[in-house]
């Protein structure tokens, strides 16, 4: 989701603007559900992979959200699930929530003494090349950055040269947030329909459009809490929520996660056990009503 900026130094943003723009309002701290989910109804040959990008979501998300539907030639005047709603992990005060799970990254800000969030899809490392959890944070801003070649990387693929200069042949796109990490950090990228898969070498990226809005808004020293959590939940306006993350996990170990979780958040006696258990078999990525 996208917010209107005008500088880093004075951030004179008006509420309409904010609203405008997708950033979410969070009222108090109870607010952890954001968004809302909305149809579509493919024509012209249109992908799954297309359509993500136009709603900024990720290919996982709807993927999973339109399991019916073949990603890559869905049947025209097929209905799909545009899956725009969230259950936000946790609330901060101010910094940025990657969940792997799930491959988004939420974005917590204040602006005038009131408190939104933006959210983003994300593609993130392939197996081998896991990205780290931790807490870490924002330590440069980079435009234009130049790619140095890895030598892990080069090993893989000798043609490459020792650094790739800025332009379109360059994968780290147009902009760079360095981690607190050695050799990671967020990013744009030149592959776009890799964002809501697991094909970086580590390092968080994100569609060119997101990441320089991200880019413009965020301040060094910015914390970023990495987690790698598939299942999240809790309550809102009086209704129990689940949403459930595969990412190739068995249903009894995301049962059993859901379990633990609920019990953490003294929810478990609220709850219709046999709606937990559907909403764990259909894992759709999008927040489920479980309450008896």
């Amino acid at each position: 989701m996208r917010i209107f900026v005008i500088t880093l130094s004075v951030i004179l943003v008006l509420t309409s603007d904010i609203y405008a723009s997708g950033a979410f309002p969070l009222y108090d701290d109870s607010t952890i559900l954001i968004g809302s989910n909305t149809t579509y109804t493919i024509k012209n040959k249109e992908t799954l992979i297309e359509l993500a990008r136009k709603y900024d979501v990720g290919y996982n998300e709807i993927v999973d959200a339109n399991s019916h539907s073949d990603p890559w030639i869905p049947e025209n005047n097929t209905g799909i699930l545009i899956p725009t709603s969230w259950l936000l992990p946790e609330v901060l005060d101010n910094g940025i929530i990657i969940n792997l799970a799930e491959m988004r990254l939420y974005h917590f800000f204040s602006v005038k003494g009131l408190k939104y969030v933006s959210t983003y899809p994300i593609g993130i490392g392939v197996q081998g090349f896991n990205t780290p959890t931790g807490k870490f944070r924002i330590t440069k801003k980079i435009k234009s950055p130049v790619w140095y070649v890895p030598d892990i990387i080069r090993e893989e693929n000798p043609e490459l040269p020792a650094f790739v200069p800025d332009g379109p042949d360059n994968p780290l796109g147009e902009y760079w947030l360095q981690l607190s990490v050695s050799g990671y950090g967020i990013h744009g990228t030149n592959r776009p329909y890799g964002i809501g898969r697991k094909i970086s070498h580590g390092c968080i990226r994100l569609y060119p459009e997101d990441i320089k809005t991200l880019f413009e808004f965020i301040k060094p020293g910015t914390t970023v809490r990495i987690i790698n959590e598939h299942v999240k939940a809790g309550m809102y306006d009086n209704k129990i929520y689940i949403e459930i993350h595969r990412s190739e996990r068995k249903d009894s170990e995301l049962l059993r996660l859901s379990v633990k979780k609920l019990g953490r958040k003294r929810l478990l006696k609220y709850v219709d056990t046999q709606l937990m258990i559907q909403a764990v078999k259909n894992a759709t990525g999008l927040p489920a009503v479980i309450s008896k």
